[in-house]
């Protein structure tokens, strides 16, 4: 879907990016929001739908900071990241099924969202003390590093990459769920006979994996840039 944007008297050409989601629930997922989206009260907007991901983000960020010392909080969280798979995912699918597509609107509020969303949560996982603060910081750079290099790349080569690998918005959802599952059990994990906090671990990997990530992706977009745009 391409619409017009005036740049200082000058109407410039706007084209969706392509979105690409190779992530292991895509399929099933996309199957899921079309058939809920059909089925959605006239009542229920788009909008209505990024509000109520933000404020679940933010709801899951406070339970984390009330589960520090009421460990039945973390269900709460639970339910806070299924409203906001619920908010996050079927805004976009609900524009489309009813045609009320915007499509610069809606990228940069969505995605907006997703950043104070996930900060808001880190800092929830900050203050609970199942992690030390040096992780859940390094855990927020990574995101935001991923993220940044995701939104360069939609506009320099008009493809949105929802997913790195197998894994996108909804698998880490997942991994946050059975992680509070674990937490409600035990808030420690031993490694090679050393005992650790689990989310620790979890976001140490989580980091390590999203700077590889960030690095990877970089490069090749790099390369691929430089291969379309060469020297005269």
């Amino acid at each position: 879907m391409s619409t017009n944007l005036t740049v200082q008297g000058e109407v410039v050409g706007f084209r969706a990016a392509r979105r690409v989601n190779a992530s292991l629930t895509a399929a099933v997922e996309k199957r899921v929001l079309g058939w809920m989206a059909e089925r959605a009260p006239a009542w229920v907007t788009s909008d209505q739908l990024t509000l109520l991901g933000l404020l679940a983000q933010i709801g899951g960020g406070i339970c984390y900071a009330l589960a520090g010392q009421h460990r039945l909080a973390l269900l709460g969280v639970i339910l806070c990241l299924g409203l906001n798979w619920l908010g996050d995912s079927l805004d976009g699918t609900l524009a489309r099924v009813r045609q009320q597509q915007r499509p610069r609107y809606g990228f940069y509020v969505d995605h907006m969202v997703d950043m104070f969303g996930s900060v808001a949560l880190t800092l929830g996982l900050g203050f609970s003390g199942f992690l030390h603060w040096q992780v859940a910081i390094a855990m927020l750079v990574g995101f935001l590093l991923l993220a940044g290099e995701s939104y360069l790349a939609t506009y320099t080569l008009s493809s949105f990459e929802m997913s790195q690998g197998l894994f996108g918005p909804t698998e880490i959802r997942i991994l946050l769920v059975i992680g509070n599952l674990a937490l409600l059990r035990s808030p420690y994990s031993t490694l090679f006979g050393h005992r650790m906090l689990l989310f620790d671990l979890g976001g140490t990997i989580a980091t390590v994996g999203m700077l590889a990530m960030v690095v990877t992706v970089a490069v090749r977009h790099t390369a691929q840039l430089y291969r379309e745009e060469p020297l005269v």
